[in-house]
């Protein structure tokens, strides 16, 4: 008798509407303004998005300066600083911001924060994009800090005076406890409420809670550098179920599968459903597999795409944006 392997699969999972829009402006781009459209930095996280959009002409380099002049460019979803934004206006390109609106909005509210006089806090982890960009975007700059205890060793200017912003990936828990922290030591500080964070990343950890409840393995479908996807794979460890964070089905492990009965799957908000299928067809490798989706929060939300792509007409001829 063949083995039984049952698959129950997260939902919400995979694209967010952050991730699905900037995808379609380096689509329509294309379709637009033909190839090459360059691309500062992975427009998302994930190596199989990027690859297939590098095959249809779009490049993806580190830096502006490494783009020509005059060229038609697309900062990623993760945002881009001031610095970033000056130097593509001084080399004349015609740029397509694809940050994400949420990303956006954390920019606005630090800028705000600045515009009367409060010093900013930015919780998130140094040497991700989108810190970086927040970090750029924020008049007198920010104190980055990740974890409780480097509230302890905050310096700041005048604690009555203090505000917070958090990169939108992180752990909702992890989030928490460091706003707590922040809320103790400095009672006067200003920020949002932790239900501010990414409607998304919310949605797909709770989905993670749900699941890692009912499942003897989790696997999470996500780029290794992918924010939200390590956290997905963290929470389902943190649940006590051994969880793996895989790049496809090539990545999954045969020994995974000793003795499990119940398979989870998720993906990261950067992750495209096919790679998900890809990896319940590999299972089909090792038993006779059954799916059973979950029901979770239902998600409707789209975000708007900039005018350049909505209307090129108009907007060229703008030199940049």
């Amino acid at each position: 008798m063949s083995r039984q392997i049952k698959v129950l699969l997260a939902s919400p999972r995979g694209f967010c509407a952050g991730v699905e829009r900037a995808i379609e402006i380096v689509e329509r781009a294309l379709d637009l303004f033909g190839p090459p459209v360059y691309v500062r930095h992975e427009i998302v996280h994930n190596k199989h998005v990027v690859d297939s959009l590098r095959e249809k002409g779009a490049v993806f380099v580190e830096e502006v300066d490494d783009i020509p002049e005059g060229a038609n460019s697309i900062f990623s979803a993760h945002g881009v600083s001031d610095a970033v934004e000056d130097a593509a206006r001084h080399r004349g390109l015609s740029v397509i911001d694809a940050t994400c609106p949420l990303v956006s909005k954390v920019h606005k509210e630090g800028r705000n924060h600045a515009a009367k006089d409060r010093q900013v806090v930015l919780i998130g982890h140094a040497g991700h994009p989108e810190v970086e960009g927040t970090q750029g975007r924020i008049p007198g700059g920010v104190l980055l800090i990740t974890t409780p205890q480097d509230v302890d060793t905050l310096e700041v200017r005048d604690p009555e005076k203090l505000a917070y912003v958090t990169q939108t990936t992180l752990s909702v828990d992890d989030t928490r406890e460091v706003i707590d922290a922040l809320k103790k030591r400095f009672p006067m500080i200003q920020g949002p409420d932790v239900k501010d964070i990414c409607y998304a990343t919310q949605n797909r950890q709770q989905a993670v809670r749900e699941l890692a409840r009912q499942v003897d393995l989790l696997l999470v479908v996500g780029a290794s550098n992918s924010s939200n996807s390590n956290r997905l794979r963290d929470l389902g460890a943190e649940m006590g179920v051994p969880s793996y964070l895989i790049a496809d089905a090539l990545s999954l492990e045969s020994e995974w599968l000793d003795g499990v009965v119940n398979v989870g799957i998720t993906a990261g908000a950067s992750a495209p459903e096919e790679l998900v299928q890809g990896v319940i067809t590999k299972l089909g490798d090792f038993g006779e597999v059954e799916i059973e989706p979950l029901i979770g929060t239902e998600e409707n939300i789209v975000f708007k795409l900039p005018r350049e792509i909505t209307h090129p007409t108009i907007a060229s001829g703008t030199g940049g944006s």
